[in-house]
């Protein structure tokens, strides 16, 4: 399941990131990725030293955590501190799985937080392979795609401006990325429901059973 979130950080928020990573100090990316992808990774990311990295993590993770569409997507139960990555003319990421283990914790969402404007820089598309073909991925500075961490992905090279961009995963309360679906799905129709109609017997109908299926599914 890929699913796109508009305006998941603020404008203001966005422009304060900006002008952080416009002064950031950054470090070769590849110290951040596994032997296989290391060999293919080609950006820049603020490095751990940075003295105001802990405070910018702080506020994006803040903004997922508080954002509805983001918990119904994920079922969140642990979120990683994200990195922040930039990527000038000439650079890219080949294609790649995410490590299913990061810092003692399992990774099953991954998410992109895109925080420079599409006109700005050109390619740089989050290319997302599936059974289905590939998905090219490149929204507004503030808006974010979430998908299974189980997915090749790849960034294409930027060859004009620069892609700035802030990655993280989630640990999920429900591993199995068809239960999230399904758990999504049926959130999604109750609060449809519920905004055309308010409360009815079938509503609650609907709230019993994605209670008892997250019941079911979630390990805490």
């Amino acid at each position: 399941m890929l699913i796109h979130i508009a305006d998941l950080i603020d404008y203001p928020t966005v422009a304060r990131l900006q002008a952080w990573l416009a002064n950031a100090r950054f470090a070769d990316g590849r110290s951040t990725a596994g032997s296989e992808a290391s060999q293919v990774k080609h950006n820049e990311q603020v490095d751990h030293d940075d003295s105001e990295l802990a405070e910018m993590q702080k506020l994006v993770t803040g903004m997922l955590w508080d954002h509805d569409l983001f918990n119904m997507a994920t079922q969140p139960q642990s979120i990683r501190p994200p990195l922040f990555s930039r990527y000038m003319p000439g650079m890219d990421y080949g294609s790649h799985v995410d490590n299913p283990m990061m810092g003692g914790m399992r990774t099953d969402v991954s998410v992109t937080v895109f925080l420079s404007d599409p006109l700005d820089y050109d390619g740089g598309e989050l290319v997302i392979e599936s059974a289905a073909g590939e998905q090219d991925v490149k929204l507004p500075a503030g808006s974010a795609v979430v998908y299974a961490t189980t997915a090749l992905h790849r960034v294409a090279p930027v060859t004009r401006g620069q892609r700035l961009a802030a990655v993280t995963w989630v640990r999920s309360l429900v591993r199995d990325a068809a239960a999230r679906e399904v758990l999504f799905d049926l959130e999604t129709a109750r609060h449809r429901l519920f905004a055309q109609l308010g409360k009815t017997p079938e509503l609650d109908l609907l709230s019993k059973t994605y209670a008892n299926l997250l019941r079911r599914w979630a390990e805490d």
